[in-house]
């Protein structure tokens, strides 16, 4: 997919507050211009991806995928915050020539939705045939179908959920305490500040992520004699190191995590029920059965409040990670959905 940057030279005004005079927005598209009455499949990234779903999401998007980008027009835009986005506490600003860090305004859902948008204008598209988006990403797909009702034909809602959950907020705070352990976080010398705290972070997020099952059946000793147990803390220890060297920064992290504690569609809207009943996407929903942070039960209540619903189930005992790893069962639910869009 062709990488591509947005210059936005009028100041973005911030739902919390605060404002930057200018942006830039990363965005990945097919490699080629769009063609007005193409079929546009817009996908929204997860908390740590990027705009290139070929990256993150291989199985589902790339040459011979479900996704092709030579069949339909994809595109992806980076959130705000997002350490590939040119756009977050880790751009310089240019009244200090330093990174923001932690003077970046607060961001929100709603915020990385309206940013995008500027992207969809830009490229002069008025209708979206399918938008997807996993976790944060299916934040900001049920935040979108809101925002702009008539622009998104289809949609899928994928582990996700329609407002963040005191459950969610519990692991993000513990994950922001982890980055404040580290001193070198709120020093803010340099963008190295907190990979400590950062390390640790994602160890944290990673247990929410999967399962009992899915740890035990991958992270069993081979050794039954041994005499301490470390298989499963050597993987934590990978994990948060593995973040850090995909360039990841503890400033992005630390806005990201807050942007999810912002999430509620009902806010000035009268609440989510009556949020969600101005929705006219057809919407396929898809909950992984064990899947800890956005429950079964959550996306089963939602789908029933969305006025064009279709409603699907994942087994699987990899948890949220599951939208990464079950592929195949993914791929069973979305082709329908993907060739009645391409012969309407």
């Amino acid at each position: 997919m062709r990488r591509n940057v947005l210059h936005i030279s009028e100041r973005f005004d911030f739902e919390a507050g605060g404002s930057i005079p200018s942006m830039d927005i990363v965005y990945h598209t097919s490699d080629r211009d769009y063609t007005p009455g193409e079929k546009v499949v817009w996908i929204c990234h997860a908390l740590t991806g990027n705009s290139n779903p070929e990256d993150w999401w291989p199985m589902m998007v790339g040459k011979g995928c479900l996704l092709d980008p030579d069949e339909v027009y994809v595109i992806c835009a980076s959130s705000l915050c997002s350490p590939y986005g040119e756009c977050g506490p880790a751009t310089v600003n240019p009244d200090t020539g330093r990174p923001y860090f932690l003077s970046f305004p607060k961001t929100t859902v709603r915020d990385i939705v309206r940013a995008a948008i500027l992207v969809r204008k830009h490229l002069g598209i008025d209708k979206i045939d399918l938008m997807l988006g996993p976790s944060i990403g299916g934040f900001q797909t049920v935040e979108w179908l809101v925002i702009e009702p008539d622009v998104v034909t289809n949609a899928v809602i994928l582990a996700t959920s329609e407002r963040v959950t005191p459950y969610i907020t519990a692991f993000n705070e513990s994950q922001r305490m982890a980055l404040l352990a580290d001193p070198s976080f709120e020093a803010a010398e340099s963008l190295k500040g907190g990979e400590a705290g950062l390390r640790c972070a994602r160890s944290i997020a990673l247990i929410s992520y999967r399962t009992y099952m899915g740890y035990n059946v991958s992270q069993k000793e081979t050794d039954d004699d041994a005499l301490f147990a470390d298989r499963a803390a050597s993987y934590q220890r990978y994990q948060g190191q593995k973040l850090l060297n995909r360039d990841f920064d503890a400033y992005s992290y630390w806005y990201l995590s807050y942007s999810l504690d912002s999430m509620n569609v009902g806010r000035g809207r009268g609440g989510v029920r009556e949020a969600l009943k101005l929705v006219r996407s057809n919407c396929t929903v898809i909950s992984i059965t064990t899947d800890q942070v956005f429950p079964a039960s959550n996306l089963r209540a939602m789908a029933e409040m969305l006025p064009k619903s279709v409603y699907h189930e994942i087994d699987s005992i990899y948890g949220h990670d599951g939208f990464l790893i079950e592929n195949d069962r993914l791929t069973e639910i979305l082709r329908p959905v993907l060739n009645s869009i391409i012969n309407a």
